[in-house]
């Protein structure tokens, strides 16, 4: 029987999922109430809402004048398969894999599009990539965070700036909260539904001048459905990047959108943002540090996501058991948690290793977390008395 104190403080807010996010604090439904509902997206009102979201989305990034922003359809999925789709073929590339978003452009590439000048460099869960390998006189896709593996890329030092190819960066994740050098991503892409906790449905493509250049000079040798195309006559269809988007957008999502960038703006911007998520896990890391069953999937601090937050359980009772075992123990411990109303969504990812992933992102707050730290230590610790009952 557990005999672990239960603990008495509870988290304001219990959502710690890692998409959709929480809500940034105070949300209500109330912050809808202006969204342009009923009305057309090519209406002078409608046009206006989506260009407000592109203007300050671009703002608040901090992007280079001669970047374009444009929300695209399906999501940070929709907006990397325009990417792919759309730009590569041209030359080489190398594709760098350390999690299941990263191994799923992996296969989009290799066995969807079939290129045949294909390097994989890959790494397992809780690791990264040899960077110090890629070739930039190659196209290179890679994730800037690993949000199943909860590892990040360090930093952007790695990618020079007369490199050959071009750099498309899955960056959904890490947007808003991870202090990105813009010039050297050539294609980036993020959602809504992370670090602003919007509501899920559109994607943002940013290109920089070599990714315009390479559309408006290149031409992939495959069909291209209406929602991957971003060249006419070729020529980059510029109104995409106004807010004529190329599908019907839901006015409900981006008045959510709005209401997360006005957030953004009224804490201080990126650079709160950012210390937000890097607050967020530092708190994390102490708790770590105190709780000897529990760990950082990734080893390396270098490298370690302030966003999606992955655990594994280091105890020998625990890595001890089977395969199945573990997983079972795991996903007790999230259900456990769920159950008592004070952890919302955090288990492990299906593809990744047993354990706990927890969101940190900047809409998280800190006092949250730590509310949940004693209750972390609680369920484990149940989850330890039932396993180990004698049958």
């Amino acid at each position: 029987m557990n005999t672990a104190a239960r603990p008495n403080v509870r988290p304001a807010n219990p959502n710690f999922s890692s998409g959709p996010c929480s809500k940034r604090p105070g949300w209500s439904v109330d912050a809808l109430t202006d969204a342009l509902t009923g009305r057309s997206h090519r209406s002078g009102p409608g046009k206006a809402k989506l260009a407000e979201v592109i203007e300050r989305s671009r703002a608040v990034l901090g992007l280079p004048d001669d970047y374009r922003l444009g929300i695209v359809p399906a999501s940070d999925t929709g907006a990397v398969e325009m990417a792919l789709w759309s730009l590569l073929g041209a030359r080489g590339v190398d594709l760098l894999s350390w999690e299941s978003f990263g191994q799923g452009w992996v296969t989009d590439v290799t066995k969807q599009l079939k290129l045949d000048d294909v390097r994989v460099l890959d790494a397992p869960y809780g690791e990264i990539s040899n960077l110090r390998a890629v070739d930039f006189s190659r196209d290179v896709v890679f994730t800037w965070n690993g949000t199943t593996s909860g590892v990040r890329v360090p930093d952007g030092d790695w990618i020079p700036d007369d490199r050959e190819g071009l750099t498309i960066c899955d960056a959904t994740s890490a947007a808003f909260a991870m202090d990105i050098p813009w010039h050297k991503l050539d294609a980036a892409t993020y959602s809504w539904q992370k670090v602003l906790g919007g509501e899920a449905q559109h994607g943002v493509l940013i290109l920089g001048p070599r990714a315009v250049e390479r559309l408006e000079t290149y031409a992939p040798p495959w069909p291209l459905p209406k929602i991957f195309r971003l060249t006419k006559g070729g020529k980059l269809i510029e109104g995409v990047f106004r807010g004529e988007t190329i599908n019907t957008p839901s006015m409900v999502a981006v008045e959510d959108a709005l209401d997360g960038l006005r957030w953004a703006e009224s804490v201080g911007g990126l650079e709160a943002m950012i210390n937000r998520a890097e607050s967020n896990l530092t708190a994390i890391s102490d708790w770590v540090d105190a709780s000897p069953w529990v760990g950082f999937l990734a080893g390396d601090e270098a490298i370690r996501s302030c966003t999606s937050v992955c655990l594994k359980v280091v105890d020998d009772w625990f890595t001890g058991l089977d395969a199945e075992r573990q997983a079972a123990a795991a996903k007790r411990i999230a259900t456990l948690l769920d159950k008592e109303g004070v952890a919302h969504d955090i288990g492990a990812y299906r593809d990744a290793p047993p354990g706990l992933r927890i969101w940190a992102g900047a809409t998280v707050e800190r006092h949250d977390l730590e509310a949940l730290f004693p209750w972390l230590d609680w369920a484990y610790a149940a989850v330890k008395a039932e396993f180990t009952a004698p049958a």
